[in-house]
């Protein structure tokens, strides 16, 4: 798994955060990105998702997806384009191609939501410091206390 180079947010951009449905972990997401590229021409991972983004130019600036774990934002990838994709019932939707990187960040909360948000690069959660694999654990109860007061 790779991790950060750090995050880069240019000028006006936006992100998007979006959960992580039938994943536990952020290696459940790298191995089902890894099983359904291969049905793309260029082998990119890809999100398809019902809506496109009307803050595309921004999200192209820049932006990444942030994915929700179990109720923890725990990774993010960087957005490259969003493409046309149709599905086998003959509807168009949005396909988010995303950098096959997967940055992993600091722990932060999440409530459930449906679809995906968009989300403010100043509120998106820091990269984790290039090396971690995970953040030096504090016990659940004081880690979410901390994330709630806006300290972690």
């Amino acid at each position: 798994m790779q991790t950060s180079k750090g995050k880069t947010h240019l000028g006006d951009s936006i992100n998007l955060i979006k959960l992580c449905v039938g994943a536990e972990q952020v290696q459940d997401l790298l191995d089902w990105q890894a099983e359904t590229r291969l049905r793309w021409p260029d082998g990119l991972p890809r999100h398809i998702t019902r809506m496109w983004p009307k803050r595309e130019a921004e999200l192209l600036n820049g932006g990444s997806l942030y994915w929700v774990f179990k109720g923890e934002v725990l990774a993010r990838q960087r957005v490259l384009r969003l493409e046309e994709a149709q599905g086998a019932d003959g509807i168009l939707r949005c396909a988010i191609v995303l950098d096959p990187e997967v940055v992993l960040t600091r722990a932060a909360p999440r409530r459930p939501f449906q679809g995906w948000r968009y989300l403010k690069p100043e509120e998106a959660p820091a990269d984790l410091p290039s090396g971690h694999q995970t953040e030096d654990e504090l016990p659940e109860a004081l880690s979410r206390a901390l994330a709630e007061i806006g300290v972690l």
